[in-house]
């Protein structure tokens, strides 16, 4: 994924979550996701039907072609590294030593700063011994305005064309993966960005009335941050809203999380209150997202250069 004629000595490392592409996988998967730590036989078997209807995640496939856009317009070698599955950080880091790489700006695929995500990302990294670069980590991204135009383009794409056809306007439900109550109560600021983003799209996207959910809340671990997506469906069921429509701003493409836990149980849940239930579409290969990553690790690099030349 790099552009031809680099030197090679500076790169971008793009960071995810990672995702098997098969329920098959996700025993072996959910071991690097707890660092080894057993699951219940239940919890195991529930995640892996919710792969097995979804047929298969797409996590990969986005976040690789999002490295092979940034790397196009960038003009610098991309990587793409998975905490939790191929291709694993520790084997990208192993390779972009082989391509002789000294200066690294490290991107997460996840907006929101969180130590659940982003800050296990960059432990990944920087327990990697004898690091071959330097690291300029960015630790997040969530109000950057060339992200906020990519999903209020998408929201908007979908949501009047879904009012025009109820007739009247539908609400929107902006939403985010939870973490665990206690990662805010020591001062995560996860929380705040996201709704931060809702609000900043809600803007972009002159909505006037909208909610913010939570969603696909842990099954262990203790209580998680709400409000949750099925609370917010059905306080809007009691309102008389006859649909909903959801803007999944805490994700950049689609994955388990947007394929089985929006359009199959929120579907259903919404279904069984009779009413529908949209969702804008994901960015996946947005040409803003990747003007976005484009234009964060232009600036970091070019203050990287300057600082080499001082």
């Amino acid at each position: 994924m790099s552009a031809a004629g680099d030197t090679g000595r500076t790169a971008v490392l793009l960071l995810a979550h990672g995702s098997p592409e098969s329920a098959d996988e996700v025993p072996e998967y959910l071991k690097y996701v707890t660092s080894g730590r057993s699951l219940p036989p239940d919890v195991v078997k529930e995640i892996a039907h919710r792969y097995a209807l979804v047929g298969s995640s797409p996590l990969t496939y986005w976040s690789l072609k999002q490295g092979e856009q940034l790397a196009t317009a960038l003009g610098v070698p991309v990587y793409v590294g998975m905490r939790n599955w191929k291709p694993f950080i520790a084997d990208v880091v192993k390779k972009m030593t082989a391509d002789g790489i000294t200066h690294v700006v490290a991107i997460c695929l996840a907006p929101q700063n969180s130590r659940t995500s982003v800050g296990l990302y960059r432990r990944a990294i920087e327990s990697i011994p004898a690091l071959p670069f330097t690291l300029d980590f960015v630790e997040s991204w969530h109000a950057h305005p060339l992200l906020i135009r990519a999903f209020a383009e998408k929201l908007c794409a979908g949501w009047q064309a879904v009012c025009a056809q109820a007739g009247r306007e539908i609400p929107v439900i902006f939403t985010a993966h939870s973490v665990p109550q206690r990662t805010i109560a020591e001062g995560d600021p996860y929380e705040a960005q996201a709704h931060e983003t809702a609000e900043l799209v809600a803007r972009q996207a002159s909505l006037t009335t909208w909610k913010f959910a939570f969603q696909s809340q842990g099954m262990s671990g203790g209580p998680w941050i709400g409000p949750t997506v099925e609370d917010t469906i059905s306080t809007l069921h009691h309102e008389g809203h006859p649909g909903v429509f959801i803007d999944p701003i805490g994700f950049l493409c689609d994955h388990v999380e947007v394929l089985y836990d929006i359009d199959i149980a929120f579907k259903g849940f919404a279904d069984k209150h009779n009413m529908r239930l949209w969702r804008a579409e994901s960015l996946n290969d947005s040409p803003l997202l990747t003007a976005a990553l484009t234009d964060i690790a232009r600036s970091r690099l070019h203050a990287a250069r300057a600082r080499s030349n001082a």
